[in-house]
């Protein structure tokens, strides 16, 4: 059986295990993200394209991580609270994971063996690297973590039709 992005367990910030299957036939933009960033003002903006475009099949799903900085420290509940009071955020997020090394969690070793960084490296550099999947969870591209939501909107709107 060819690997599947839909099969790969992943567990909701609120501690239930669950896959992506739930999310098929949309697209989809897989971000790890953390609270205390440089870059965690975009949460405004993968929310503002979150509600622009889930109508019409975009779903971002958030991946907290604390691999960077330490800039992801708190439990589940303190990140959840922050997203949601702090940048009102509805999409779905997830538990913490790890997005490289050894306990790299399964859905981003199977993201970077997708779509390998700059120059093939497949390692993750920093907060808010983005993963764009088409509705049939292929990997079309990888944004570094400075790309903003906003420049995401016309290839989003493309691959949604």
């Amino acid at each position: 059986m060819t690997e599947s992005i839909y099969n790969i367990p992943v567990k909701t910030i609120d501690g239930k295990e669950t896959t992506l299957a739930q999310w098929k036939d949309k697209v989809l933009l897989i971000v790890n993200v953390a609270s205390k960033c440089g870059f965690t003002s975009q949460y405004k903006g993968l929310e503002e394209l979150y509600e622009k475009h889930a109508k019409k099949g975009l779903v971002v799903l958030g991946f907290p991580c604390n691999q960077f900085g330490s800039q992801e420290p708190g439990t589940e509940k303190d990140i959840q609270q922050f997203c949601s009071l702090t940048y009102n955020v509805t999409f779905p997020m997830f538990s913490k994971v790890d997005v490289n090394g050894p306990h790299t969690h399964p859905l981003y070793a199977f993201l970077k063996k997708s779509e390998p960084g700059f120059l093939g490296t497949e390692a993750i550099k920093w907060n808010f690297t983005k993963f764009l999947l088409n509705k049939k969870g292929e990997v079309v591209k990888r944004y570094a973590s400075a790309t903003t939501p906003e420049s995401l909107e016309k290839e989003i709107s493309e691959l949604l039709g």
